[in-house]
């Protein structure tokens, strides 16, 4: 509940809407009328250290997108640069809690102990390289003055996250904004340079595999009380089905995975069903196990006792299912443009067409056949193992690097 629902609730008074309909609105207004700040001719040169002010959009507890950019700049701060975090608080989530408080919330919810987080640029000196990190945050970091260059950390095609709005709008207008964009993935940097004309590169999402890891590499004990039945030797259960249920994110097609999964508990007496991700209680029309938002051990103990997960994704891939693959979960998702652009139609994830019979089908021929899911498990394995979060920052950092170079020749 936002602090205006709870303060109608409390008034019953409706709190004002915010200036044009949307909070961030000023600050695209301003920019409108000043042009981006001048950027500093004297760029550091090439392979230098540098100062990266990441300026990111408000958050919520369990976001993976805020999570990614903290992984991403404790690695380039562990390369020999020093990263700075700024809060744009885009939605106003923030701006009735003392500093103190999102900050703190900030260290909780993604463990982000070694950078602190600026929540009103009122000590803003500067930096090297600023780094916008969502469609909200690009006004500002266009606006902010004493920087040698811009980037811009592209982790999904934002405009989709709407329908027919401003909002779609304003996101698709910030991929013109000249800004070297460092994309989440080959197929969105793709789309950067294809659709918007961009200057792109592109990263590939890590793992942690300290965490991420097949159980047998895992040990005993860290499973923790996830509710689930006895466990076969190996770890694994007979037809447990893990699904990544964020409803708060559209993109995730979570109304369409529960229509399979209750096909699939219609056809299957015995199916044991877990929801994560999301921190209510969905209405759910089957039996199940609702572990909300669940801590990145527990959640790999998780991967490690199921059968098959299920991630679905309507544009960029999710780190969710980049994840159950490090655990050597076989995984069912969804045979969208960006899924098959990255893993191909037959690689380590199996994909459905979206639609709910479709993906039940899929998941039942995973739970039935041992040996395809064993298959489609060392795909995954050999797929990510090869992806860290201190490979990744190399990407970013080379972004970075080319940003600096499409600034000076701008």
């Amino acid at each position: 509940m936002s602090v205006r629902q709870a303060l109608h609730r409390l008034t019953g008074r409706a709190q004002p809407a915010p200036p044009f309909g949307y909070r961030g609105a000023a600050t695209m207004l301003e920019l409108a009328r000043s042009g981006p700040a001048p950027l500093q001719p004297n760029a550091p040169p090439p392979g230098a250290s540098l100062h990266v002010a990441a300026v990111i959009p408000s958050f919520r507890r369990g976001s993976g997108g805020h999570a990614i950019i903290v992984r991403l700049l404790e690695g380039l701060r562990l390369r020999g640069h020093r990263a700075s975090i700024h809060l744009e608080d885009s939605d106003g989530r923030h701006s009735e809690e003392p500093s103190a408080v999102t900050q703190r919330s900030f260290r909780e919810f993604f463990g982000a102990e070694e950078i602190e987080l600026d929540c009103d640029f009122r000590s803003w000196a500067g930096a090297d390289v600023v780094l916008a990190t969502g469609w909200q945050t690009v006004a500002r970091a266009l606006l902010l003055d004493g920087a040698a260059a811009r980037a811009y950390l592209v982790q999904d095609h934002e405009p989709d996250f709407y329908a027919a709005s401003v909002e779609r709008l304003w996101a698709a207008d910030t991929y013109r904004q000249g800004i070297h964009c460092i994309a989440g993935s080959p197929w969105l940097a793709t789309v950067m340079r294809e659709r918007y004309g961009a200057s792109a590169s592109h990263y590939d999402m890590g793992v942690d595999h300290a965490v991420y890891q097949p159980p047998e590499s895992r040990g005993e004990g860290l499973a923790g009380n996830l509710g689930a039945p006895d466990t076969h030797p190996g770890g694994q259960h007979d037809d447990v089905v893990v699904f990544y249920a964020r409803d708060l994110t559209p993109r995730r097609a979570v109304p369409l995975g529960l229509m399979a999964l209750a096909e699939l508990a219609r056809r299957r007496d015995h199916i044991d069903i877990a929801l994560f991700g999301e921190d209510r209680a969905l209405d759910v029309p089957f039996a199940h196990r609702n572990l909300g938002i669940i801590e990145p051990r527990r959640l790999a103990a998780l991967y490690g006792e199921a059968t098959v997960g299920l991630v679905l994704s309507l544009t960029n891939p999710s780190l969710a299912n980049i994840e159950m693959m490090a655990c050597g979960l076989p995984c069912v998702e969804l045979a969208s443009e960006p899924m098959v652009a990255s893993f191909g139609v037959d690689g380590p994830l199996l994909l459905a067409e979206p639609d709910p019979l479709a993906i039940c089908d899929a998941l039942e021929a995973m739970l039935d056949d041992a040996a395809r899911r064993t298959k489609v498990a060392r795909a995954g394995l050999a797929l990510t193992a090869p992806r860290t979060w201190s490979a990744a920052a190399a990407q970013v950092e080379d972004g970075l690097h080319t940003a600096l170079t499409v600034s000076a020749n701008s």
